[in-house]
């Protein structure tokens, strides 16, 4: 009797202990067909993201027959490609006080800047900064250049005596970096808004009428001396320092380059004639596309539920403004694939919760528990005591996406340098082989926070330009960091058009 209670006790303890260890290995299995079903989300973001150097090429080429096509007929392309009527570049013998405004984004800024005379001269420069607020974003014209005219008039009263003396009229560069359709080097009508910008009053304005209007308003004594754009600033700064800078970049909350065109490839324009034989192009390049661009299902679905459905394409891939908002869409669609991120957070849900600079503060997490990853996904999304490998996973998705952004970036880039002959080919109708062409010194202005504060946008960046144009080439190359060429830029295109 007694041996057999013990043989049933035995039993029931086996078959509890089958029992558990039934549920431990079925929770295991679950968790692996949960870990491979996020595995799987990544695989295909990592293929939807692949940018071979072959498929990079495909967009160069891509890049620089649109800019061609743009260049011969308005409408022509995707890319606009403005004329600026800047048909002369600051060369460093600018003397003088000059004023900028740079209305460029989600930042608003106001400069004076001294000029000496000699090359890469600058005496002297004060800058005030402040955000734009958001209802001036989408309400009128009017109150968005009072606003500024008001900056500008504090400014100026705060300087001191040994700026520019009452009596004379200021000079004033402005730095509007939207699209606009420009008249003369300070003149232009606006096109439309980009950078959550949406103030319906305004598109087919005169943006330097607006402004020097709101001038008069506030009884300044100052003129619009130039209308430009953030690139077109920055390449001026960029060719005060180095007369080799024939082009501009902006990488930043959004994205757009310009470059210096022989006046006689601007087919659209026939006639145009201009002292130096050239003239400043903008691209407005943000709204370039091609088939071979690598865009996903998150790159659609952002796409459709932008204020600005298929528009500004290129600029949605490879800017700022979007960068992190790809990454938390795939975060999205993991978590509703698996609860590896725990309980649903509704702050995952939110478009542009996550900013890009803080993807990238999670892609560059170099401590060994990623804490600023953990850290950030509990301040932001909400989610709490992620393991370190789901937190290894949100690193990888980081660098998946900004690494197809920043090679995107280069090939943009060098679409420029082939449309003008300088990537080593000799331009886009050359025959000639690599081996005819000696390659010229060729440097490239660029601007905003995307590539001078990531580290790794901007070595991915290198990177790819490297593979494209290969050593030999790339070596003459130069991609040369613009500080605060938006506004000093302004001021340099005021003084040489004063």
């Amino acid at each position: 009797m007694g041996r057999g209670v013990v043989v049933g006790v035995a039993v029931g303890v086996a078959a509890a202990a089958c029992v558990v260890a039934g549920v431990i290995v079925g929770k295991r299995v679950k968790s692996r067909r949960k870990w491979k079903r996020v595995m799987g989300v990544l695989r295909e973001l990592e293929e939807g993201c692949e940018t071979t150097v072959g498929r990079l090429r495909q967009v160069v080429d891509a890049m620089a027959v649109e800019m061609h096509a743009g260049l011969a007929s308005e409408g022509g392309s995707k890319l606009k490609m403005l004329l600026t009527y800047v048909d002369n570049l600051p060369y460093g013998n600018e003397k003088g006080t000059y004023y900028a405004l740079d209305l460029g984004g989600t930042n608003f800024r106001v400069l004076r800047v001294q000029l000496g005379g000699q090359r890469s001269s600058i005496l002297d420069k004060d800058v005030e900064r402040q955000a734009i607020p958001q209802h001036l974003m989408t309400g009128s014209s009017e109150d968005l250049f009072d606003f500024i005219a008001l900056s500008l008039q504090q400014f100026v009263e705060k300087e001191g005596n040994g700026f520019t003396p009452s009596f004379v009229r200021r000079e004033l560069g402005f730095t509007f970096s939207f699209p606009v359709k420009q008249l003369s080097v300070s003149s232009g009508l606006l096109i439309k808004w980009t950078k959550g910008f949406a103030i319906e009053d305004m598109v087919g304005k005169e943006v330097g009428e607006c402004l020097q209007q709101a001038l008069i308003r506030k009884g300044l004594d100052m003129r619009v001396a130039a209308l430009v754009n953030d690139t077109v600033g920055t390449l001026a700064l960029g060719h005060y320092h180095d007369v080799d800078t024939v082009a501009a970049v902006i990488i930043g909350t959004g994205t757009n380059a310009c470059y210096l065109e022989r006046t006689d490839a601007i087919i659209k324009c026939q006639g145009l004639l201009t002292s130096s034989g050239g003239m400043v192009v903008n691209m407005e390049w943000g709204n370039f596309w091609s088939s071979h661009l690598p865009r996903t299902s998150y790159d659609i679905d952002l796409d459709a539920n932008s204020p600005n459905p298929n528009d500004q394409g290129f600029e949605k891939m490879i800017s700022g403004m979007y960068l992190g908002d790809i990454v938390r869409r795939v975060v999205l669609r993991m978590s509703q694939e698996s609860d590896i991120f725990g309980p649903a957070s509704l702050r995952l849900s939110m478009p542009f919760i996550l900013r890009t600079p803080l993807m990238a503060v999670m892609h560059e997490d170099d401590s060994p528990e990623l804490t600023e990853v953990a850290r950030i996904l509990k301040d932001v999304l909400e989610i709490s005591d992620v393991p370190l490998k789901v937190r290894k996973l949100i690193v990888r998705i980081c660098d998946v996406v900004t690494r197809r952004a920043a090679r995107l970036a280069a090939a943009g880039i060098v679409g420029i340098l082939k449309k003008i002959g300088r990537d080593g080919s000799g331009g886009i109708t050359s025959g000639r082989s690599r081996s005819d062409i000696k390659m010229r010194r060729t440097v490239v202005a660029i601007e905003g926070g995307l590539y001078t504060s990531y580290t790794m946008f901007r070595e991915y960046l290198q990177e790819a330009l490297t593979e494209i144009l290969g050593e030999d080439i790339a070596q003459h190359v130069i991609l040369k960091v613009t500080e605060d060429g938006s506004g000093t830029g302004a001021a340099l295109l005021a003084a040489s058009h004063s």
